[in-house]
């Protein structure tokens, strides 16, 4: 299968132009409907047949199997989340906090910002931002803030940019410095292959709704094996799922990730991220990333260097664009059928280019920010 013809299954396609995946994709109808059936099945068919815990089970497997085979890791090493701000949110929980300093880019979405303000404002946690130019981080300053440092919280691409950060690089000076990390990876699957054990992060936070194009609660982290023994993870929330026996008379965490994972969810939305991720791997990771690269150059092509502040070289399908009244432009694109957001710092707009659009989607976009210059 290729991208166009996935995308002629995305209702929300049929008219306008779409580049606002880095904040929600519409999904295929085979994904909607796969979250249909899982809970119809759940609600319908599992109640007098299995059941609908054992039902409910059998399709959060389904989805952790999935999600670990796209990240290329272990299915015990996924819990999985309703959103990226949901898994930074229980890393934040289940780390005994005291005298910490906690190490975050100036690039962060408020996903990887407010959890760490919480924890200034009530337990005294020193959070250190590290400043960053046109989406640019210096490592020096990475080895400079890490000798102290508890924990790092570092975007993979950066939602202001579109720039690839070098995790593999922060997470190795973070780790000779004693401190963990945790990679808010929102941006990346769907957009390129991701393999987390190449990062070697300890936390790896992201969710289906955006570039994997499924629905919205499909959110999913990835914590590394052992970790939990190693730095005594207690989440700040527990349920029948986070532990061993539920009935036993004194709780045992459950192994690995799963202690992250708390109580009765719905199956629908993570039964959609596991169709999802099967759609995406029949187009092929590779072939979507190469179609980004051509649609994010022939876009970057029609805009000047004072108009353009991610990279002219491709990292992503994140492009982010100056233009002279953000708040007005978002509006009069929409106006002509073209849908793009603008961005709180820099005052800019941003326009995600995924698989699924076209050239002639790319001519609009150029066409109508031409025509809406003064």
């Amino acid at each position: 299968m290729d991208p166009i013809e996935l995308r002629e299954t995305m209702p929300a396609l049929e008219s306008g132009a779409y580049f606002n995946w880095g904040a929600g994709g519409p999904s295929p109808r085979r994904v909607v409907e796969a979250a249909e059936s899982a809970l119809e099945s759940h609600e319908f068919e599992a109640p007098t047949s299995e059941g609908q815990y054992p039902a409910a089970f059998d399709a959060y497997d389904e989805a952790r199997d999935a999600i670990a085979d796209l990240l290329g890791v272990a299915p015990a090493e996924i819990a999985l989340t309703e959103s990226t701000t949901d898994g930074i949110n229980r890393v934040a929980g289940a780390l005994d906090w005291d005298d910490d300093i906690v190490v975050r880019t100036d690039l962060e979405h408020s996903a990887g910002i407010l959890p760490w303000q919480r924890l200034e404002r009530e337990r005294g946690v020193d959070v250190r931002v590290l400043e960053t130019e046109r989406g640019r981080l210096d490592l020096e300053d990475v080895t400079a803030a890490a000798e102290d440092a508890t924990l790092f919280c570092v975007s993979s691409l950066t939602w202001t940019h579109g720039t690839r950060l070098p995790v593999s690089e922060i997470v190795d000076i973070a780790h000779d410095a004693g401190a963990l990390v945790l990679v808010d990876a929102v941006q990346a699957p769907g957009q390129r292959p991701v393999d987390v054990r190449e990062w070697g992060a300890d936390f790896v936070a992201a969710a289906g709704h955006k570039w994997l194009v499924g629905p919205f609660g499909s959110g999913f982290l990835y914590v590394r094996e052992g970790l939990e023994r190693e730095h005594d993870l207690v989440p700040a929330a527990i349920g029948y799922r986070s532990v061993v026996d539920p009935n036993a008379a004194e709780y045992e965490y459950a192994p690995g990730a799963g202690r992250f994972e708390v109580g009765t969810a719905s199956p629908a939305p993570h039964a959609g991220l596991a169709e999802s991720i099967r759609a995406l791997e029949e187009v092929g990771l590779d072939a979507i990333e190469s179609r980004i690269e051509r649609l994010t150059d022939r876009l970057k092509d029609g805009l000047s260097d004072e108009r353009l502040l991610s990279p002219r070289g491709f990292e992503s399908g994140l492009v982010t664009i100056d233009v002279e009244d953000p708040e007005s432009t978002v509006e009069r694109l929409s106006d002509a059928g073209i849908v793009v957001r603008s961005l709180p710092d820099p005052d800019a707009i941003r326009a995600s280019v995924h698989a699924f659009n076209t050239p002639e989607d790319v001519d609009k976009l150029l066409e109508a920010l031409e025509a809406a210059e003064p």
